[in-house]
């Protein structure tokens, strides 16, 4: 009886201490997953034929300033956006500036599911294709974002303390 008892000590133990690791350090690897996402995506877009989602991205930002901004030079500008958002994750610097592109970024990911349904979604019973599925995971990086900017928020006021 006293083995099992240690045993489950040791347990609850382990327990504690991976809950209090996984407390720690968990929206600090969100924030570095993300950073690499959005850098390795970022990057690829500056390589022609390199990354599926260029054209969309180019496309939407296309849409997005009522083609001020044509397709092929938004495939650039969207690229160096998520570079420098993915930078500025990975390092930890300029945070607060890295989340208020990804926010912006965020618009512009998103904005196909109202600008470009028709390349999302087809048939009768509007199933996504390939690029929506692309499109509608893009629901995850912003709840990973969301999480990453409360916590980079809540550590530092926005502005003075109250008196």
């Amino acid at each position: 009886m006293h083995r099992l008892s240690s045993i489950r000590g040791a347990a609850e133990t382990a327990a504690g201490s991976a809950t209090a690791w996984t407390a720690r350090h968990s929206v600090t690897l969100l924030r570095l997953s993300l950073g690499l996402v959005f850098f390795g995506f970022g990057v690829l877009k500056f390589f022609p034929g390199l990354s599926p989602a260029a054209r969309l991205a180019g496309e939407t930002l296309s849409e997005l300033t009522l083609g001020l901004v044509p397709q092929a030079i938004g495939v650039y500008v969207v690229a160096t956006m998520e570079t420098l958002i993915g930078l500025s994750l990975l390092t930890g610097r300029l945070l607060r500036l890295g989340l208020a592109l990804l926010g912006l970024a965020m618009v512009g990911i998103l904005s196909p599911l109202f600008l470009l349904p028709e390349e999302l979604f087809r048939g009768a019973l509007y199933a996504p294709t390939l690029t929506g599925q692309y499109v509608l995971k893009d629901v995850v990086l912003l709840a990973a974002a969301l999480a990453v900017a409360a916590s980079v928020v809540g550590r530092r006021p926005l502005g003075p303390a109250p008196r």
